[in-house]
């Protein structure tokens, strides 16, 4: 009987009856200054969130935004930077990325430091953290 046990407790492992969830990973790309763009990168993360956690699996979002995109996370011009808020203190699973070469060429423009939304980390490349982001097998979406 004990074996039979061991025997079912070993197929129902193998079959993930027992298996905890899945983690997915998931990049977004934000390189547009359009407040419908940024809100539907923010609503499929929203989404993605939602239906993973449904599933019993979990997800790591990042949002990575550069160039024009970069609007997203400037105090006064994002027209989602309460959303953003939210999002971080709902969601401990999304993180937000800003691209260190356009800020250092949107503070040289302005002539004074352009201060960024408490939520976004500084990289040092936009483009290079997508790559990196992918090399680490993060999915990518460009909404």
């Amino acid at each position: 009987m004990k074996k039979l046990a061991t025997a079912a407790a070993i197929a129902l492992m193998a079959t993930g009856a027992f298996a905890e969830g899945q983690t997915h990973h998931v990049a977004f790309h934000v390189d547009e200054n359009d407040p419908k763009l940024m809100n539907m990168a923010l609503n499929n993360a929203q989404n993605l969130s939602n239906y993973y956690e449904a599933q019993g699996d979990s997800v790591v979002i990042e949002m990575v935004a550069y160039g024009p995109g970069l609007a997203m996370y400037v105090p006064g011009k994002s027209p989602v930077a309460e959303r953003i808020a939210t999002m971080s203190l709902e969601l401990e699973n999304i993180t937000f990325a800003a691209c260190g070469n356009t800020l250092r060429k949107m503070s040289k423009k302005a002539g004074k430091d352009v201060t960024l939304i408490s939520e976004a980390e500084v990289v040092p490349s936009g483009v290079v953290r997508l790559v990196e982001l992918q090399q680490q097998g993060f999915a990518y979406i460009r909404p």
